[in-house]
């Protein structure tokens, strides 16, 4: 393999850290948006048992265990898709170690493919995730539904 071959052999797998960067991006701000809810929907778990009312926290503990599910997706895509990243990178150091030892151009291919695996791996879960999250927002207005239901039977039952 010529040093132009070589060169050439580096690009595909440095295309792949960049991509494996804007994915990882948007995975993590999917995160944390997953956090935030869940954050708030412990704080009103919480203010919901201090005001007695049980029926509340029990639709609220669902809620809150649905979006621990879809936080596992995405924990999952965001550990595969770093896999990946981190496949191609290694993948990027065997190219270049073969330009002395041949034999690691070989590993450097069973590397680039096990990344892109990994990367579609994490993909899918992402995807899975995005599906997950829309039904998940029917889930919502359901629950808000039922909360105001409740509320209205309890100021019903105080006249």
């Amino acid at each position: 393999m010529t040093q132009t071959e070589l060169f050439q052999a580096f690009v595909a797998p440095a295309i792949f850290i960049s991509a494996t960067g804007l994915l990882v991006l948007s995975i993590n701000a999917r995160l944390m948006g997953i956090v935030n809810r869940l954050r708030a929907f412990h704080k009103d778990k919480h203010l919901a048992a201090l005001a007695g009312k049980k029926q509340e926290v029990l639709v609220l503990q669902a809620q809150i265990e649905s979006i621990q599910h879809r936080a596992g997706r995405i924990k999952n895509a965001f550990f595969y898709t770093l896999l990946g990243g981190i496949g191609t990178m290694v993948t990027c150091l065997l190219l270049g170690l073969a330009l002395y030892v041949p034999a690691a151009q070989v590993v450097a291919v069973l590397m680039f493919v096990l990344s892109v695996l990994s990367l579609l791996v994490g993909m899918l879960f992402y995807i899975s995730e995005v599906a997950i999250g829309l039904s998940s927002e029917k889930e919502e207005e359901q629950l808000y539904e039922l909360i105001d239901a409740i509320a209205g039977r309890t100021e019903e039952e105080g006249r």
